[in-house]
């Protein structure tokens, strides 16, 4: 290992996990000083990264796509997104990655086998007794490390320590935005997500990749369908403790999240921060192929399968493709199942969304149906769900309705059954007066009106 702390001997494989390591010892020790905003550094290199960030200087360019960045190495591992170029190669089996810490991620599939210490809830197995037993803690929901300013309780030692940094108020810094967090992790992954497009850590049975080893670990759990936190009110199963949490508010009915700037309330912390995005006007994820921002990497993902035409989402039942996840449920319910899970407890009607439940709720209360779910990219606000995603596609570009006789791509399916009238000649709306018949309402409707002043 080149990179030794001189403080505590901890050795690192790079000069960057070096730096930020660095900053955990020696607040005291930065000398360097930065003459716009008296920040301090350790080394005169940091400094003249941070000062970039006041002059707006990316000295380093692309010569693939001319995106500009204010470092070398972030530019290094921006480029591998286009050459594909793997240089860490693991010495057991050949394979190459792009990033150090997945060659180190992957080095641990050979070592399967040191792994004695086994779970007896989920039979997921560990190199260390210590390591099962922080892991057996997410079962028990043992906390043993508790913040002495608010007394709040913790799984894990650096759980603790991330929440820590909310009372004292250090936050770790992006020099490429200036935008702080709380958790070195969440750095990370904001680099990847809003700068270099990155996405190092890779599924070993679809190789799909992600930005975050969190997003990793959650999608291993399609493949696994391992859920081992149970709700005790309602024997409903989630395969993470934080989507448990989330749920057990639709029982308490807690909203513990709320907006400052209109004191709307929220059962999670990622919805209050999509929300807070619609005051601001923030639109931190960036699309690398033509540069449109939005407001949260759900909406950008959608967007860029505008360019790689990408359909993930596939039917088990006549192996149709779709964009989205939720195009692909709605799909099940409507053309193969039928399934209506939703079901009034007044008049036992079934619906296939809840959204379309709770819209017929009101029938039975007599209360106006309000406009409840919001755009996050404009805060204009609807009344369905399915209005809500025909309406996001103005921001994605997103036209997922496709005209099976041409292939012509649509964002609406009014537009899309408009058109495919073309193809039929079929014109099913008449007139009263002359008996003409039109292919569109709309059409219908402007010709009733050269009628107004004869028999009409």
């Amino acid at each position: 290992m080149p990179f030794q702390c001189d403080v505590c001997r901890k050795d690192f494989a790079s000069q960057q996990a070096f730096d930020v390591h660095m900053t955990h010892h020696a607040a005291r020790k930065k000398t360097h000083d930065c003459t716009v905003c008296d920040k301090k550094f350790l080394r005169p290199a940091l400094l003249h990264q941070h000062f970039r960030t006041h002059t707006g200087e990316k000295p380093f360019q692309c010569n693939h796509c001319e995106k500009k960045f204010t470092q070398s190495r972030t530019l290094q591992r921006h480029i591998r997104t286009h050459t594909e170029e793997k240089p860490y190669e693991c010495n057991q089996c050949e394979k190459k990655f792009k990033r150090a810490d997945s060659l180190r991620k992957h080095f641990q599939s050979h070592t399967e086998n040191k792994k004695p210490f086994e779970c007896t809830h989920c039979e997921k197995k560990f190199a260390h007794s210590s390591l099962l037993r922080i892991h057996i803690r997410l079962h028990t929901r043992e906390k043993l490390f508790q913040c002495t300013a608010c007394n709040k309780t913790f799984v894990t030692r650096s759980h603790l320590q991330r929440h820590a940094r909310t009372h004292s108020g250090e936050r770790l810094e992006c020099t490429m935005c200036n935008k702080t967090f709380s958790s070195l992790e969440g750095l990370r992954y904001h680099l990847r997500a809003a700068h270099t497009g990155e996405r190092p850590f890779e599924c070993t049975e679809c190789h799909k990749t992600f930005a975050s080893k969190h997003s990793l670990s959650t999608h291993l759990k399609i493949h696994t369908g391992v859920k081992p936190y149970d709700c005790t009110l309602c024997d409903k199963k989630f395969s993470q403790d934080a989507h448990l949490r989330a749920h057990f508010r639709t029982h308490t009915g807690e909203k513990p999240f709320e907006c400052t700037h209109c004191q709307k309330k929220f059962t999670q912390s990622s919805h209050l921060r999509l929300h807070v995005r619609m005051h601001t006007g923030e639109k931190p994820f960036q699309c690398t192929a033509c540069y449109k921002t939005f407001s949260s990497t759900s909406y950008l993902r959608s967007h860029v399968r505008i360019h790689t035409e990408e359909k993930p989402f596939e039917c088990t039942v006549c192996k149709k493709k779709f964009s989205q996840d939720q195009a692909l449920r709605a799909h099940l319910r409507t053309t193969h199942t039928g399934e209506s899970p939703f079901k009034c407890t007044a008049c036992h009607k079934t619906f296939t969304s809840a959204t379309n439940l709770r819209g017929h709720l009101k029938t039975h209360t007599g209360e106006k149906r309000e406009k409840s779910l919001e755009c996050t990219e404009c805060g204009k606000r609807y009344l369905t769900a399915f209005q809500l995603r025909e309406h996001t596609r103005v921001h994605t570009g997103e036209k997922p309705l496709q005209c099976p006789e041409c292939q012509k791509t649509f964002r609406y399916l009014h537009s899309l059954r408009s058109h495919f009238l073309t193809h039929t000649e079929e014109k099913p709306y008449g007139c009263t007066v002359c008996n003409k018949k039109f292919r569109q309402d709309s059409i219908l409707r402007r010709h009733l009106l050269t009628h107004m002043g004869d028999t009409f």
